[in-house]
């Protein structure tokens, strides 16, 4: 509703007494305009829903005591309205006396309306106490505007803070239940923590801005007219806002986490038993290769990472309890090593396997070169025939020598050279 100004002041009236009918009437009709106005902006600010808010609330604080004494204002500025009533009812009781007023009349009105004196009764400021009219228009407006400041002040912190908190709450509410289902609990996650002391800020704050409005408004600037002017403090609202926010991100990320959970473990369950196989291959690898090939340096192979094993066990713990605030960082921790465990592995079954690919290299040259001497029709010659039995014995006995094998391979590989290379014809050679 529309907020009623101060009443009109008396500066407009004459300082000197009126002498005919005519400044009589003007001064009568000032003054009923006058009370028009007074009664107009006293009868709204009885109706101001802001007034009837304070006057049925169980205030506290500062609210308390600055409603006790507005509650006082009113009803002294009533009184000091009910003497200005008076005082023009008293005017124009005796101005309707006669169409043409005598003189002792007129002098009667003047001093009526410019020069008598008030008595203000005990409420207004002590009992017997005369005042000017102007004064008394004074002592209304100061008390009027210094009501309705302390009645608008507490009606706009009423209409701003309890609903934008129990939007807040409703918000925190359905926040909470998600957070609920993803395992964000009290005790459980440090964000589960955080939704209960908001919840507690909360319905701490709601109760404190019914009870106690005046303590959550902040005055303008001195200089200001506006009645009422100033602005709602939303300082705390505002911090449990933002901490509300955070929280909804990390739940956001905890629910992306639920919603990958088990696709990445299934990954890890993968990429941890492709290791465990390679090792399984590593290790039955280098028991061939040490029953197959002598004087050769064979790595140990380790077993499979009972460490990770155990930490996939924890996770799918974690996902079975919905402890995914616990179950982010260890999917990260694990993915990373669980390719460094594959990746070791790996390098295991090459290591171990690697004399019996060379041995596999060094059986396939032989046979390429012997190819190479049937080609050149020297499959039948003793001396090579000699030297690829010596080498093949070697490359396909076990335990291999596999150093002896490779000296055995390279003579047979020499000899091979040698004869393959045709006797000089017209001085040239066979490329």
């Amino acid at each position: 509703m529309g907020v009623p100004g101060p009443f009109p002041g008396s500066a407009g009236r004459p300082d000197a007494p009126a002498v005919d009918r005519e400044e009589v009437d003007r001064a009568l009709a000032r003054l009923g305009a006058e009370y028009e106005a007074i009664e107009t902006s006293l009868l709204a600010l009885q109706d101001h829903a802001g007034r009837r808010l304070l006057e049925g609330a169980e205030l506290s604080g500062v609210s308390k005591e600055r409603w006790a004494e507005t509650e006082r204002s009113l009803g002294v500025l009533w009184s000091l309205f009910d003497a200005y009533t008076e005082v023009l009812a008293a005017a124009r009781e005796l101005r309707a006396r006669r169409r043409w007023p005598s003189a002792e009349e007129l002098a009667e009105l003047s001093e009526l309306l410019h020069g008598a004196e008030v008595t203000v009764p005990a409420a207004a400021g002590g009992a017997g106490e005369r005042i000017g009219l102007a004064e008394l228009v004074d002592r209304l407006n100061g008390l009027y505007a210094r009501s309705l400041d302390v009645i608008v002040a507490a009606d706009a912190v009423w209409s701003a803070l309890p609903a934008r908190i129990d939007l807040l709450a409703e918000e925190l509410r359905r926040t909470r239940s998600l957070a609920h289902s993803v395992g964000v609990r009290p005790g459980e996650h440090p964000a589960g923590d955080d939704l209960e002391r908001i919840t507690e800020e909360l319905t701490r704050l709601r109760a404190l801005v019914i009870a106690d409005p005046l303590a959550f408004w902040v005055p303008s600037g001195a200089g200001s007219a506006a009645p009422g002017g100033g602005r709602p403090d939303t300082a705390r609202y505002d911090r449990a806002a933002r901490a509300l926010e955070d929280i909804r991100r990390e739940v956001a990320a905890v629910l992306d986490v639920r919603q990958d959970a088990e696709r990445r473990l299934m990954l890890l369950r993968d990429v941890l038993s492709r290791a465990d196989r390679t090792l399984t291959e590593a290790r039955q690898a280098r028991g061939e290769v040490l029953a197959k090939i002598a004087a050769s340096e064979v790595p140990a192979v380790s077993g499979p990472s009972t460490v990770l094993h155990e930490q996939l066990a924890a996770a799918a713990e974690y996902r079975r309890r919905s402890q995914w605030h616990r179950l982010s960082p260890l999917l990260d921790s694990l993915e990373e090593r669980a390719e460094d465990e594959l990746r070791r592995a790996r390098e295991s079954l090459t290591a171990v396997t690697a004399p019996l690919a060379v041995r596999a290299e060094l059986r396939g040259r032989l046979d390429a070169y012997r190819a190479r001497v049937a080609r050149h029709g020297l499959a039948a010659d003793p001396m090579l025939m000699e030297r690829y039995d010596v080498a093949r014995r070697m490359l396909w006995s076990a335990p291999c020598d596999l150093r002896a094998a490779e000296q055995a391979v390279w003579r047979y590989q020499e000899a091979a050279a040698e004869a393959m290379v045709p006797e000089p014809r017209d001085g040239r050679a066979e490329p």
